[in-house]
């Protein structure tokens, strides 16, 4: 009974966790790193073909992100996740993949006219649609038997309509081990959606520490202070650009515009008008209405029963289609807009961040977490100058950071939820998805405050579930991520290529005891293919 930390470890995205027992291998969680090139560090260490289940907390990308990837070199499991997290990923996994392709085809074209090889996407759409089919929707609260010898259960995480926590349990030679991955813990003051749950026990807890290091700093309301941020702008005559992840962040701005409007807030611009521009915000807005009574809080749910749209409002426009996004940038009155992606990397706001950021009129305002490196990241860090789209783009606009909201919860929120165990402590808390720093301190802090056996695991440590004990170090060198500059263009269809010879080498040994007649025909297939490619 085994597990292995593969990412998020000592980092704060890509999250996947490798448990094996007996003759099953499962994931917890599958996700991308993000930063600032998409091709670096997204290999998985593990052979795809021989995973028979994933688990997903939820459906952000540096938890899901990955799975196209995994489907693609092999994996053929089923992979279980709450029904809004199966909806989400719906959407975000293609839209994932469409990204992908056309920044590989957008890199091609500078490639061939520089003569370097052509880059090839992680994934493509055909690998998005197949790994959908392996979902399996489960609700909340409800324990579900995998095998014989593995039950799960999805809790409510609080962090993102469908997130949660997962308990599992493992029975390997007559003993019985209970795992509680965190997945993101939510803030506690979200709007939306319901408080993260509290669990009461469990022998091993594997627990999410981004910000393990500081507790946020809350305005005494978001809606005013979004409402001073936007009556600022609006008076400069500029516009108001909030990059925005389109899943949850997205919905919760709606949430306090429409206080905003409702409650009449800014009275010197009553009628002003709000564009959503991006598909995926608009199809996951969405899945959040139809997800009113398994995953709204009592506030929201009130609203809806007083027919009120949480997340509606007049002066609300969507932008679809290209052409319906490029208008938004040719409207004479200052207007806000929400785009993806939140840190900058992607996607249609790098658009109005290359029409809005040379303007002293406008404000870009940051209203999550950016991971260092980002584009995100070096605007709220006081850049001067971006690139965007092979152009220098000079930053006169104000940047602000609207503090408090975040979907995860702080250092006093973590401790909180991680106390909920004290009465039956855990073997061990294994800490992960911070920063390096942040990941040894709060498992300090647990280990002070709460008396816990608490550690930071390294990308590639493999523990003893059975006893406790580290078995392998991986590596200790990660806060210097491999630092190569790959164009990716040879690396992941080799790595493709090595993941359908693993794949052929499982289908062999499951088809151990067929005919000889059968045995001789798929011999000879194997053959022919090598044949024809050893030259």
């Amino acid at each position: 009974m085994l597990i292995e930390f593969l990412g998020a470890a000592h980092e704060v995205t890509g999250s996947c966790h490798f448990v094996s027992f007996g003759n099953t291998h499962f994931l917890v969680d599958c996700g991308m790193e993000q930063g600032p090139d998409l091709y670096v560090n997204q290999e998985i260490p593990v052979n795809a073909a021989e995973i028979d289940y994933v688990f997903v907390t939820h459906a952000h990308i540096d938890h899901s992100g990955l799975l196209p990837l995994l489907y693609s070199h092999g994996f053929r499991g089923k992979i279980f996740a709450t029904q809004a997290t199966c909806e989400l990923c719906n959407i975000m996994l293609k839209d994932s993949a469409h990204i992908q392709m056309f920044e590989a085809e957008w890199r091609n074209r500078k490639a061939k006219r520089a003569g370097k090889p052509e880059v090839v996407p992680l994934y493509n759409m055909d690998d998005a649609q197949g790994v959908l089919e392996h979902f399996v929707p489960c609700a909340y609260e409800t324990p579900v038997q995998v095998t014989d010898d593995l039950k799960i259960r999805f809790v409510d995480a609080g962090h993102l309509l469908g997130s949660s926590s997962i308990e599992i349990w493992i029975r390997e030679d007559g003993e019985e081990k209970k795992l509680v991955f965190s997945g993101d813990i939510g803030n506690g003051n979200h709007p939306l959606i319901k408080e993260p749950v509290c669990l009461k026990d469990a022998d091993y807890v594997v627990m999410e520490s981004t910000y393990g290091d500081k507790n946020h700093t809350i305005p005494p309301d978001y809606a005013s202070a979004l409402a001073g941020v936007i009556k600022d702008t609006f008076i400069r005559g500029g516009n108001l650009v909030i990059p925005a992840f389109s899943v949850g962040r997205t919905q919760e701005m709606l949430y306090f515009l429409r206080r905003i409007k409702t409650e009449h807030l800014l009275p010197e611009f009553e009628n002003f008008e709000v564009y959503i521009d991006s598909p995926l915000a608009v199809e996951a807005t969405n899945i959040f209405h139809k997800s009113v009574a398994e995953c709204f809080d009592e506030e929201a749910l009130e609203l809806v029963r007083q027919g009120i749209n949480p997340i509606g409002f007049p002066g609300l426009k969507t932008a679809v289609t290209s052409e319906e996004s490029k208008m938004i940038n040719f409207i004479q009155k200052p207007v806000v807009i929400i785009s993806a992606s939140g840190m900058c990397e992607a996607g249609r706001i790098r658009h109005h961040l290359k029409h809005n950021l040379w303007r002293k009129e406008s404000t870009i305002l940051f209203v999550g977490y950016q991971v260092p490196g980002t584009l995100g990241f070096h605007l709220l860090n006081g850049a001067k100058e971006v690139k965007l789209f092979g152009e220098s783009i000079e930053v006169h606009a104000k940047i602000e950071n609207l503090p408090g909201i975040s979907g995860h919860a702080d250092k006093d929120h973590l401790t909180k939820w991680a106390a909920s165990f004290a009465e039956h402590p855990p073997k061990k808390v294994f800490i992960v998805h911070g920063d390096d720093a942040v990941c040894d301190s709060f498992a300090a802090h647990l280990r002070e405050e709460l008396g816990y056996d608490a550690t930071a695991p390294y990308s590639g440590d493999i523990y003893d579930l059975a006893t406790g004990a580290c078995i392998k170090e991986g590596s200790r060198d990660q806060i210097k991520k491999k630092e190569k500059a790959t164009n990716h263009a040879s690396s992941n269809v080799f790595a493709r290529l090595l993941a359908a010879g693993q794949r052929l080498l499982t289908v062999i040994n499951k088809n151990e005891g067929l005919a000889n007649k059968d045995l001789a025909k798929f011999a000879d297939q194997i053959t022919a293919l090598c044949d024809k490619w050893d030259r």
